[in-house]
């Protein structure tokens, strides 16, 4: 839902506390209000997003892409709820890794990146992709920190991190998920 928040009979602020308590919508604000506190407000309050007037139609469309993406409703069709790959299996629902069916403890970030790479397995994502799907538009994450995510997860999900069998660097364009099934690369 992209919402007005100066519209002429009631407070957009107020309609996005009432839409947020009865659903889970993807809600971007759209306002002429551009101070800092007017932002953290409108997020506090459930929007998901904050765009300020004047903005690009293109980074509007984006920006509604990225929630649709997040949320799951992009395609229409219920997305699954448990991923598998090789030995690897994400629940969505509850938050857990497992590996080989051993438990694995990851952070958000971890469990997002993690996400993004099985949910197409064999595709590359480059690290800007990543950030992008992972991060949104926080312009302040650098390439290096996918880096240390990945090395990470390899740490926790790789039976040897130095051979990854499961996250894969593709030299010179980023990362993909294999499904482990080969041998590991020398």
């Amino acid at each position: 839902m992209v919402l007005d928040v100066m519209l002429p009979l009631v407070d957009g602020l107020d309609v996005c506390r009432i839409i947020r308590a009865e659903s889970d919508v993807p809600i971007l604000l759209l306002t002429a209000r551009s101070t800092e506190e007017d932002m953290l407000l409108g997020l506090d309050l459930g929007a998901d997003d904050y765009l300020t007037k004047p903005y690009s139609p293109r980074e509007l469309a984006a920006r509604v892409r990225v929630l649709l993406r997040r949320s799951g409703r992009s395609g229409g069709v219920a997305e699954p709820v448990v991923l598998r790959v090789g030995e690897v299996e994400l629940d969505t629902a509850r938050f857990e890794v497992r590996a080989a069916g051993r438990l694995v403890a990851v952070t958000a970030k971890e469990f997002s990146i993690l996400e993004v790479l099985a949910r197409e397995p064999g595709r590359v994502f480059t690290r800007a992709q990543i950030i992008e799907r992972v991060f949104g538009f926080d312009r302040d994450v650098l390439e290096r920190t996918v880096d240390a995510h990945v090395m990470n997860l390899r740490r926790k999900l790789e039976a040897d991190p130095q051979r990854p069998r499961y996250l894969e660097t593709v030299y010179g364009r980023g990362y993909r998920f294999a499904d482990g099934s080969g041998p590991a690369p020398p």
